[in-house]
């Protein structure tokens, strides 16, 4: 029982490696040599830790893969975390297969959920309800959100994969950036003020194996950065919505479904995320087994039922405490006082350190400070 798990420099690999290394899954972190002390590498159930080269990590991977394959007779379970990685092996999904295990979109489906334009026409066919978009020539009340088809891919921070603009001058200036960025018309979408929500699920041939929903408290940057702060709820309606997306499109693999809600309390689709998303280790630290399932499926095993876990408050310190402090300059007392409440309550989770292995969290604490300084 061996998975191999990518990208181990995103601090969502932590809740992946120890995971699987609690269900008694042998864990081969791997990162590419670009990235110095990646946060897996210091993981407690990190049993080997691989190094790639950074101009032909794939083929090492592929290689790596096969000598697990020749040592053990079994297939290990390639599990990646990044986007290039698992855009990589979904292109060459047939030669990967024949050396690992892997539950990952086909090249047609990474397509299309990489697609904001593509993902909110879908949806508005099942009668989803998503976010508007607008033209340059189009007639619009600002705010608005600008926001490139796929960030993620033009190497971009989330926090960075979007410009919110209050007038057309920053309007003109984000579209331009993006463009230059992606060499793709960016998107301009309406701004929805209402609080963010997610459903992320485990799908296989489109029939969903495992789901997640929770609800944005607080993110980093305020006006509508990445979570700081989630929780978990149940949401038949959120999990609907996903059910029939990926039916649709018959998708296999993880993904997160991002909603907003609107001035009537609606769910609006934004994007969907088809890899691990930023908010991943919230299916850890509500007890769920999310990753298991994960594993299963990789190897084309019976998947086992799912346990969707408890209610649970789940934050990223220090984004938490730098959200706190927007929210503060922006006089919202109330929530940063919300947060000082999160800090000292010992039932909400930190997304990243546990007890008995702190060492990711350490090493995460460095690296924020290594780029600080430079």
């Amino acid at each position: 029982m061996t998975a191999i798990v990518t990208d181990v420099h995103y601090r969502m690999s932590a809740a992946l490696i120890r995971d699987l290394s609690d269900a008694g899954v042998r864990v081969i972190a791997c990162e590419y040599a670009d990235y110095k002390d990646p946060v897996g590498f210091y993981c407690r159930g990190a049993a080997e830790k691989k190094v790639l080269s950074a101009h032909d990590g794939i083929c090492q991977l592929y290689e790596l893969c096969a000598e697990e394959y020749r040592a053990t007779g079994s297939k290990p379970a390639l599990m990646p975390v990044g986007a290039k990685t698992l855009e990589a092996v979904s292109r060459d999904r047939e030669s990967c297969k024949e050396v690992c295990g892997m539950a990952v979109p086909d090249t047609e489906q990474l397509e299309l959920f990489n697609d904001k334009s593509a993902v909110s026409d879908l949806a508005q066919r099942l009668g989803i309800a998503v976010a508007k978009q607008y033209s340059l020539e189009d007639d619009f009340e600002y705010p608005v959100v600008v926001k490139p088809v796929c960030g993620e891919k033009a190497g971009l921070e989330a926090a960075k994969r979007y410009v919110i603009a209050y007038n057309r001058e920053t309007l003109e200036r984000a579209f331009d950036r993006f463009y230059t960025l992606t060499k793709q018309p960016p998107l301009i979408c309406e701004y929805l003020s209402g609080h963010g929500a997610g459903c992320s699920v485990m799908a296989v041939g489109g029939q969903i194996k495992a789901h997640i929903c929770h609800r944005r408290v607080r993110e980093y940057p305020v006006t509508g950065g990445p979570s700081s702060c989630c929780e978990k709820i149940e949401s038949e309606e959120l999990v609907e919505y996903a059910s029939l997306m990926t039916e649709r499109t018959g998708y296999t693999g993880v993904a997160m479904f991002e909603f907003k809600v609107d001035s009537r309390g609606r769910y609006r689709l934004l994007e969907v995320n088809p890899r691990v998303w930023g908010t991943y280790p919230l299916t850890r630290v509500c007890g769920s087994n999310f990753s298991y399932i994960w594993y299963l499926a990789s190897l084309g095993l019976p998947v086992c039922d799912f346990k969707g876990g408890k209610p649970v408050r789940m934050v990223y310190y220090p984004s938490d405490f730098a959200a706190m402090l927007g929210y503060l300059k922006r006089a919202q007392p109330s929530e940063f006082f919300a947060g000082l409440a999160d800090f000292l309550n010992p039932r909400v989770k930190n997304g990243l350190s546990e007890k008995g292995d702190r060492a990711p969290y350490r090493a995460y604490i460095r690296s924020l400070l290594k780029r600080g300084l430079k």
